[in-house]
């Protein structure tokens, strides 16, 4: 049962603002509602704009980890048209570093470098999209900070470092 998307994007950017703000129980509470009202089915924006934030206020890795795939999956199935009907300046492609360096950041905190590692990968290959902005420059230190940590990790766990910061961009 989903709603209009201006108002529905509303919502959605408003507990973002929550959890940014500190806020993140009420913004996991008030997101999580959301994608129920939304559904497996909704709009692919926002599915992928919630999944993504979601994602960020999970405690779990295991469950950041299910937002984090989520979001990738409405990515898969958004179209630039549907996008730009939100902000005419956005673009799916653009949203695929970030979306995939998340992914590679959780499979890092679950000790599985491997597959950190094909993420990053895929998050490199999709990094020329970006602009020469403060998010792209963001993006790309990211990927840069994830890639030196992990090309000193052998495969198998790995110790989580709380001081790495996750991206929320895209």
């Amino acid at each position: 049962m989903e709603q209009g998307g201006d108002e529905m994007m509303a919502r959605i950017v408003e507990a973002v603002g929550w959890g940014q703000a500190g806020r993140t129980g009420p913004a996991r509470e008030r997101l999580t509602e959301l994608w129920d009202r939304i559904g497996p089915a909704g709009d692919p924006l926002h599915r992928c704009t919630l999944a993504h934030y979601l994602a960020d206020l999970q405690d779990d890795p295991a469950e950041e980890l299910r937002w984090d795939l989520r979001a990738l999956e409405a990515a898969d199935t958004l179209t630039d048209e549907r996008a730009q009907r939100y902000h005419a300046t956005l673009q799916v492609r653009a949203f695929r570093p970030s979306l995939q360096l998340n992914l590679a950041e959780d499979y890092r905190k679950l000790g599985r470098p491997d597959r950190a590692r094909e993420h990053l990968a895929l998050a490199r290959e999709s990094l020329p999209v970006l602009g020469d902005d403060p998010y792209g420059q963001m993006i790309r230190d990211a990927v840069e900070r994830l890639g030196t940590e992990l090309a000193g990790s052998a495969p198998g766990p790995e110790a989580r470092r709380p001081d790495m910061v996750r991206s929320t961009g895209g």
